[in-house]
């Protein structure tokens, strides 16, 4: 098997898994659509984040999107420490596989799960307002984008969970390293707001560059960080995998 081929093996095991089991898909919806429907409003009507002229709601869809897909794909270690557990792993790591196509494989199989969540929430944004670009390839873009961006942190989620053994421990560790990325990123505020730390954390934080390519793919149109985005989530994913990779012969111990 080539590199390649693993992945899309893994990937198609994650499609058939959703197509047996689909609750998890609808359940994980609620809270990014109480955020738009809730959160945006409210704060738009104060008026008090300077969006350039881009309405609140649709300038936190981006925003919304990619921290839905990282809390899917923080949390998709889980599914690593069941296999674990139920014996799975090792019967993996007994085939020809090398170990790196199989974290790079689990790790992508969760941005399944992270582009049917985009197909969820985009419909229900449009629903209450919110105006995305009506062009197919932007659209397409920002998929690609929220599928590949999924992966890093998903192999983030298999190092953790080659180092927390218990399930209870993984899920605290996974919302540690979210809810600071996430508030310290241009999800909810452009970063002209911020005090100078939150600055310079932003400039290093993979979930700035994720949501600025997917608010440019999908609201603003302007693509000119678009390169320079795109080159930054790949240097973060590549990153992860081979962290991940490294750490993954602990997770069976």
């Amino acid at each position: 098997m080539t590199p390649l081929r693993d992945v899309v093996v893994m990937v198609e095991l994650e499609l058939r898994r959703i197509r047996h089991d689909r609750a998890e898909l609808y359940t994980r919806a609620v809270q990014p659509v109480l955020w738009l429907v809730v959160f945006g409003p409210v704060m738009g009507a104060l008026r008090a984040i300077p969006t350039g002229g881009i309405p609140y709601t649709d300038f936190i869809t981006p925003g919304i999107i990619v921290q839905s897909m990282a809390f899917i794909s923080i949390f998709f270690g889980l599914t690593v420490i069941w296999e674990r557990e139920s014996g799975i792993l090792k019967k993996l790591l007994v085939t020809p596989l090398p170990r790196s196509s199989i974290v790079i494989g689990r790790s992508m199989s969760s941005g399944v799960r992270s582009t049917f969540q985009m197909l969820i929430i985009v419909p229900i944004a449009m629903l209450i307002g919110v105006r995305i670009i009506p062009n197919p390839l932007y659209f397409l873009g920002a998929l690609a984008i929220i599928f590949l961006a999924s992966g890093g942190f998903a192999a983030i989620s298999v190092f953790i969970a080659s180092i927390m053994k218990s399930r209870e421990r993984f899920m605290g560790i996974g919302q540690a390293i979210i809810m600071p990325l996430f508030f310290a990123s241009n999800a909810l505020y452009p970063v002209e707001m911020m005090p100078p730390i939150l600055k310079a954390l932003s400039s290093v934080n993979p979930l700035s560059y994720i949501v600025d390519a997917v608010r440019s793919l999908l609201i603003t149109g302007d693509l000119a960080q678009l390169p320079m985005d795109i080159v930054a989530i790949a240097i973060f994913d590549i990153a992860m995998f081979i962290i991940a990779s490294i750490s993954f012969k602990r997770i069976i111990k």
